[in-house]
């Protein structure tokens, strides 16, 4: 695995104007379940229930506020067939789509770094004394898997 080294000249100007800015977009496409959404629905338009089963642990409710979040943002479509059952799909936008390089950058450098940061836990949990430890790493989910996979194409 090659490390780059990214210096401070590289980043964006910092500011405090930018601030405020860069958080409310971060608040939003950076929860765990805006992450997911935009990494499974990379591959193509996918149905709530779909969606649903693909994320572990999140409910109704929420995947329906997180969907309709994204939509407001301009991140992601809700197309309405008129079937019955009416059929609903959600597809990401062209700026949803960029989004996908970010978000898989990510979700495989914390593949790439979980036991790592598994092993610093332990180390600090040992030094330090915690009463609590850190659990385990879990198993990749389909959609941490998915970006992964995208990341690498």
């Amino acid at each position: 695995m090659s490390v780059s080294i990214i210096k401070r000249t590289d980043l964006p100007e910092h500011s405090a104007d930018a601030c405020p800015a860069v958080r409310e977009v971060l608040n939003r496409v950076g929860d765990k379940w805006s992450v997911q959404i935009v990494g499974l629905l990379g591959d193509r338009p996918k149905r709530f229930n779909e969606l649903r089963r693909s994320i572990e642990g999140i409910s109704q409710r929420m995947l329906t506020l997180t969907l309709r979040n994204l939509e407001r943002d301009g991140l992601v479509t809700r197309t309405v067939e008129p079937t019955i059952p009416p059929k609903v799909e959600y597809a990401l936008t062209n700026l949803g789509r960029t989004l996908l390089v970010p978000v898989s950058a990510l979700a495989q450098w914390a593949l790439d770094n979980r036991t790592g940061i598994h092993a610093a836990q332990q180390r600090y949990d040992g030094q330090n004394g915690a009463s609590s430890k850190v659990a385990a790493p879990a198993s990749p989910t389909e959609g941490e898997r998915g970006a992964a996979a995208r990341a690498n194409r």
